[in-house]
């Protein structure tokens, strides 16, 4: 077996006083193509730079093979003590040809010349891309090479990576870039490295399995690890069988939306009715936008309808921002008309976290100090709150300054959704997200009431969420398709689309239910579930709102006791009463006649 390229034995890192992980044995053979997947703070990027050897160890052995030249892709490089950008990519222990960057920049679409210190987290990104890979690497250690890029640009680099000789590890929240990529997979949890020779298309089914298989060890153990671990098993199938329901329902709602299509090629989405359900919220007429020469949008008509999830697609410069703004009211149309709501109450969050302050603590942003949090007219403990957004309670006291750049982003996810709102518009939201936190994304966005605005790089993210998408070729016309990402491809290049693996799309839609029977409890507990999720639910809300009065531990500790635990069991029972419904669901589905 031929030596590695890389290697790392017994690697152990400690942060103030325990070790982010120790003991781990890592080694990259000369064509390895590894996903390093992992939850957001577990260390991954740490590892990277390890591996990198940009910082070191505590514990361990690192080895390179000789003469091999290991480049690593930064998630945010340092460009600021360059003049430009393209003295920044030319620098560098493995100083690159300055015609392969320029080659591999222009076909980025980046002006080398730029100044560094004014130039923007894509044109930074562009930059550090082109000296990586001028640089003949024969590892390369990638750090969300998508963020930041439009979906050209990752296509671009796709499809490099794909002609590519070299070994990589690349940490992404990009699935459909891991999905075509990948061969093998790193998983970082708990401290603990596991490997496995498959690509990232099978991540989820073997998590799943170790998840299961730990359960059952650990059924030989105490209680308490007991109940932790059916937690984690129960935790994860819940969410897969979550994400199965949450596409189905996407599924419905593009159908019901196609029903709803004006003529092909019009470029508009016609009102079925004028019931509240179904009532416009944006109603866009004839609206053409140019800057000087160039027409960004050109006779545009479109009617968004309330719980619309809509994608908004294109390269850089293609006119996505001042489509978002057309449509917000925030600019106005040269020509033609845009009318929103009366009633719109919007929420925006930005790809740049702005109303982030590093000063302020976790309870700061949520509650101002205190400890309960309006959510949407509910009132909720705030560490049950940071629960639900995958936080350790006890990180209400830690400063923002001290989150990953994922916390941060999800911090600001649970503190603008707590707000009353009816439209939702996120830019860029999957940046700096883990795998979990972008299934928690998407839960949030199909569970919203209102309507979603959507600008997003992300292929796979967009065909999980939205069920129209507006996508922009730089020449002012806006195609307008009922479905994903997938389906504008289809729609613009059927040749290109075939050759999109079907792993890389969102899954097709659900078969259509067939002539068959349950038995009858089955069939009972399929009718009557939906009821008792629902009168759950109203429990939660009640017992929560009872909660909420700040004297009532002191008048009545025995009370406050009784509802807390109240709460918890029914919000444990509401889960499994929703597996359970899924199944059937599921079985029902499933069943041949």
């Amino acid at each position: 077996m031929a030596a590695p390229i890389l290697s790392f034995e017994n690697l152990g890192l400690s942060q103030g006083s325990h070790w982010l992980f120790r003991g781990l044995n890592i080694a990259v053979g000369a064509r390895d193509r590894l996903a390093l997947i992992g939850r957001n703070g577990v260390g991954k990027t740490t590892l990277l730079k390890l591996l990198g050897g940009q910082i070191e160890a505590d514990e361990g052995v690192r080895s390179v093979q000789p003469g091999a030249r290991v480049i690593t892709l930064e998630q945010d490089p340092d460009v600021t003590p360059f003049a430009t950008l393209h003295d920044f990519a030319l620098a560098g222990e493995f100083a690159p040809p300055a015609h392969e960057v320029e080659a591999i920049a222009d076909q980025l679409g980046i002006d080398l010349s730029r100044e560094a210190k004014t130039a923007s987290g894509g044109e930074r990104r562009r930059a550090a891309i082109a000296r990586a890979l001028a640089s003949e690497p024969d590892l390369l250690l990638l750090d969300e090479p998508t963020n930041h890029l439009d979906i050209a640009a990752i296509d671009w680099i796709e499809n490099w990576m794909a002609r590519y000789s070299g070994a990589f590890i690349v940490i992404s929240h990009d699935r459909a870039f891991l999905t075509r990529l990948t061969r093998q997979t790193l998983w970082l949890d708990r401290g603990q490295m596991r490997r496995n020779e498959i690509g990232f298309g099978g991540f989820e089914q073997w998590m799943e399995a170790v998840y299961a298989e730990e359960a059952r060890a650990a059924e030989k153990l105490d209680a308490k690890l007991k109940i932790e671990a059916h937690w984690l098993e129960r935790g994860v199938t819940a969410r897969r069988k979550r994400n199965q329901g949450r596409l189905a329902k996407l599924w419905e709602m593009r159908e019901t939306r196609a029903a709803m299509q004006g003529p092909q090629g019009t470029a508009k989405i016609a009102v079925a009715s004028d019931d509240s359900k179904t009532k416009s919220v944006i109603k866009v007429e004839h609206v053409t936008k140019t800057f000087g020469e160039r027409t960004i949008i050109d006779d545009l008509s479109i009617r968004v309808q309330r719980g619309d999830r809509i994608g908004i697609v294109g390269g850089n410069g293609a006119g996505k921002s001042t489509l978002l703004k057309l449509l917000t009211g925030e600019l106005a149309p040269d020509s033609g008309s845009v009318t929103l709501a009366k009633t719109l109450d919007m929420i925006f969050i930005d790809q740049q976290r702005s109303l982030m302050q590093g000063d302020k603590t976790v309870r700061d942003v949520l509650a101002e100090g205190g400890d309960w949090i309006d959510v949407r007219g509910v009132r909720k403990h705030i560490h049950g709150y940071l629960k639900d957004f995958l936080f350790d309670p006890s990180l209400a006291e830690a400063k923002v300054a001290t989150l990953s750049g994922g916390e941060r982003s999800r911090l600001l996810f649970a503190r603008e959704f707590a707000r009353e709102s009816n439209l939702l518009v996120l830019d860029e939201p999957t940046n700096d997200l883990d795998l979990e936190t972008l299934d928690l994304l998407q839960e949030v966005i199909a569970d919203y009431d209102g309507t979603v605005l959507i600008v997003s790089h992300d292929r796979d993210f967009l065909d999980r969420t939205v069920t129209v998408t507006l996508g922009l070729d730089g020449t002012g016309v806006v195609d307008v398709i009922v479905g994903g990402y997938a389906d504008w491809i289809a729609k613009r290049d059927p040749r290109k689309a075939a050759k999109v693996e079907k792993k890389d799309a969102a899954p097709p839609p659900p078969p259509k239910p067939v002539s068959a029977k349950l038995t009858y409890k089955d069939q009972r507990d399929l009718d009557l579930l939906p009821k008792r999720i629902e009168e759950l639910e109203a429990a939660i809300v009640r017992d929560e709102e009872a909660l909420a009065d700040p004297a009532l531990y002191t008048k009545d500790p025995k009370t406050f006791a009784a509802l807390t635990g109240a709460i918890e069991k029914a919000r444990a029972d509401k889960d499994a009463a929703e597996e359970r419904w899924l199944e059937l669901a599921e079985k029902a589905e499933g069943l041949a006649g």
